[in-house]
């Protein structure tokens, strides 16, 4: 990817800069490194650092932590969308004897399998991944801390298991699954399970004082799934563009929105975690994207889909800017600055009568919708007044809608004739009739409709 900072305003390019710099300075990295993508382009990328020399630029790699996560739970999509997996399947089915019971793959996406947080001690983050060579070594004497499926409980070991489950369903190892399923076809080339120069050093910063302690890079072992990995801001822009859009070479797009759907709640009412990702709500946007750090290095990846601006933000040391913060600043900045220009209106490229004849007004009892065409002979039901339940349905080969949100997600929205095979009686969402006339004499409305029809208060 080249960078385009032609593209965005010098006002904007400044501000960005400005929020990076403060970011460096304030939390005392060694260096930091940022980039935006705005529609697929990256328009802006900037870094700061206290070396002299050789800056750091979006070809230097760092370790990006769990944002390794994220790569792992495409790859066990790619699995369930070959048909090789199903996400409801116990783990057990697929990888048997870990001693987790019966989770599913589908919890263990989410982090609602109720594992724990860490491995057993030592910290396995700052020591080599042999000293857990096997899955009972990761998961210990206790690998359950809650029910499963009850509540969303972060757990590194849960992706571990993960990265197993694909080793043992491809016949590869985690790594060379990832290299050939997404790095290769992304053309993510400099993103690696190890180091390789241009790359920063790990160090961490005393609290106290402004010196500095190098930390380690160890292999993580069985562990890599949930962090191993070392990227790029470039890379992890092509990986952005690639989680906001799909790309079928690697997972579609309705896969790639089924990952930022939440899988369960969390305790704090603004976030919350899909399959592989995290997601923020507030101020009328969400991001979604994940955090990442081990020793030595903290990161950041979010993206706007709405606005189609992405931003990472990758820094060297063990504690310092809040470059997850610092991310989604940078998302805000350049959404709020320079916001997205909507396409042009366009007609459809054909119309079918038939359709066109059931939009309109549509009543559920005394509650009014009204049903209006949408491209690829989809629909959209929306409650009159802004109040009450409504979706968009997709269009089925037999003829049917599914919804594809909140209440009526999964329900089938059809059509009901009369007997003369023509003339539409009402619409059945889900066992909801909805006639054109609120209680419609003559149609199919459940419980009948009183023959004596409306009347006042002197009836």
């Amino acid at each position: 990817m080249t960078s385009s900072d032609e593209d965005l305003l010098a006002s904007t390019r400044r501000a960005l800069l400005h929020r990076i710099a403060r970011a460096q300075r304030d939390g005392r990295a060694p260096s930091l490194v940022a980039a935006v993508q705005r529609q697929g382009r990256v328009a802006w990328s900037g870094a700061r650092s206290c070396g002299e020399g050789r800056a750091p630029d979006d070809d230097t790699q760092y370790r990006i932590g769990s944002i390794t996560k994220t790569f792992t739970a495409v790859l066990v999509l790619r699995l369930r969308d070959e048909g090789l997996i199903d996400l409801d399947d116990p783990l057990e089915k697929h990888l048997p004897g870990t001693g987790a019971g019966t989770v599913t793959v589908f919890q263990l996406l989410g982090h609602s399998a109720g594992l724990g947080a860490e491995t057993p001690a030592p910290w396995w983050e700052r020591t080599p991944g042999s000293l857990r060579p096997q899955l009972a070594d990761v998961l210990g004497d206790r690998p359950k801390m809650h029910p499963a499926g009850h509540r969303h409980h972060y757990s590194n070991p849960g992706y571990t298991l993960l990265g197993s489950l694909v080793e043992a369903v491809r016949g590869v190892s985690w790594e060379e699954a990832l290299r050939r399923e997404i790095l290769q076809p992304l053309g993510m080339h400099r993103t690696t399970g190890g180091p390789v120069p241009p790359h920063a050093s790990g160090w961490a910063v005393h609290p106290w004082a402004d010196v500095m302690l190098s930390e380690p890079a160890e292999d993580l072992g069985l562990m890599a799934p949930a962090g191993q990995l070392w990227s790029t801001t470039n890379d992890l822009l092509r990986f952005a563009a690639f989680l906001a859009e799909g790309d079928d070479r690697v997972l579609s797009a309705s896969s790639v929105r089924e990952m930022r759907a939440p899988a369960a709640p969390t305790e704090t009412g603004s976030s919350g975690y899909g399959l592989g990702l995290q997601i923020v709500t507030g101020a009328g946007t969400v991001l979604f994207g994940h955090s990442g750090s081990l020793p030595g290095f903290v990161a950041g990846l979010w993206f706007d889909a709405e606005e189609d601006v992405a931003a990472v933000v990758l820094a060297n040391v063990t504690s310092g800017p809040p470059v997850t913060t610092v991310a989604a600043e940078l998302v805000r900045i350049v959404a709020e600055a320079e916001p997205r220009i909507p396409e042009p209106w366009r007609p459809l490229p054909e119309v079918d009568e038939e359709l066109l004849a059931l939009t309109g007004i549509w009543h559920w009892g005394t509650h009014t919708f009204t049903l209006v065409l949408l491209p690829d002979r989809g629909v959209r039901l929306t409650p009159s007044g802004g109040s009450g339940r409504g979706a968009v349905f997709t269009w089925r080969q037999d003829g049917t809608w599914e919804g594809q949100s909140d209440y009526y997600a999964g329900e089938t929205l059809r059509v009901v004739r009369r007997e003369d095979g023509g003339s539409v009686d009402h619409l059945d969402l889900g066992s909801f009739v909805f006639t054109r006339e609120p209680y419609e004499a003559g149609a199919a409305v459940p419980g009948g409709v009183d023959a004596a029809g409306w009347r006042g208060l002197a009836d």
